[in-house]
């Protein structure tokens, strides 16, 4: 039976949400939210007024702030070990809760905007960032940091090549320039990589394990240009890992990944929470 269990920074959870009509991106999943007004006044006798009173109106009560209920969960899949020193390679999560999990890589395009929508959408996520990309502004992802979201590890450069053209140690040093890079600016190594392109060989895999991390990350469904694409099937599946990019179309991308999670009644929870290497 599930119980509730403390988290490092909240509760993880799932909850029943409703399926929902259509794929409406702003619409809130029913029982995802629940709003708890503040209690009506009672009625109770008073003494009659004298003639020349002048009856006050009673003031309506104003509802309470909507919040997120989430209940707790134990994570029902366990992250498998290094073994012969290869990283293992993590496309989705097989499990029975309700969950899916979102990333958003690279982080060329930085706007308020993106900030506001992952606030009120309350929504973690796990941050592959690019140390290239960031380095304009470090700063500015640490708004997802104070909101639950963590900076993973997206390499120094960026080379979607770099299976092919790299050998072992200018993989393992790309790398470790980004471990060192999210240790200066977000005060923590990141445990997950997320290769450039998705393509990985089993000698990336030794360099990930002797960087210091504990999985490659790759997906099997997205959030591009608008709208939704699915490698399997045709909407989130429990344990999808949804891949997005910090790019001009933060916003379309975002709504169409909300509608398809609220249609699928799933819950967006932190992949490294899940895998308990946060």
């Amino acid at each position: 039976m599930p119980f509730s269990i403390p988290s490092r920074r909240a509760a993880l959870g799932i909850f029943g949400a409703s399926m929902v009509a259509g794929l409406t991106a702003c619409t809130a999943a029913e029982g995802a939210e629940s709003s708890t007004p503040a209690p009506a006044p009672t009625d109770t006798a008073t003494p009659a007024a004298s003639p020349s009173a002048t009856a006050t109106p009673t003031p309506t009560p104003t509802p309470a702030a909507t919040k997120r209920i989430r209940r707790s969960f134990i994570p029902d899949f366990q992250l498998p070990p290094v073994v012969g020193g290869l990283a293992p390679v993590i496309t989705r999560i097989p499990t029975k809760h309700p969950v899916v999990f979102l990333t958003i890589d690279d982080g060329n395009i930085k706007t308020p905007e993106s900030v506001r929508l992952m606030a009120e959408y309350d929504y973690p996520a796990s941050l592959f960032l690019t140390k290239d990309t960031i380095a304009d502004n470090p700063a500015f992802f640490n708004a997802f940091k104070a909101q639950g979201s963590l900076v993973e590890n997206h390499t120094v450069t960026h080379n979607i090549n770099m299976v092919r053209q790299w050998g072992f140690q200018q993989q393992l040093n790309d790398m470790v320039g980004m471990q060192e890079y999210a240790l200066q600016h977000y005060g923590r190594r990141p445990t997950l990589f997320r290769p450039p392109g998705g393509a990985y060989s089993n000698v990336m895999r030794q360099a990930v394990a002797d960087a210091g991390m504990k999985a490659i990350i790759t997906w099997e469904a997205k959030a591009n240009a608008g709208k939704m694409d699915y490698q399997v099937g045709n909407a989130l599946r429990p344990g999808d890992i949804v891949l997005m990019h910090f790019r001009a179309e933060f916003a379309a991308d975002l709504a169409a990944f909300r509608a398809a999670q609220l249609a699928a009644g799933l819950e967006v929870v932190l992949l490294e929470d899940f895998l308990g290497v946060a």
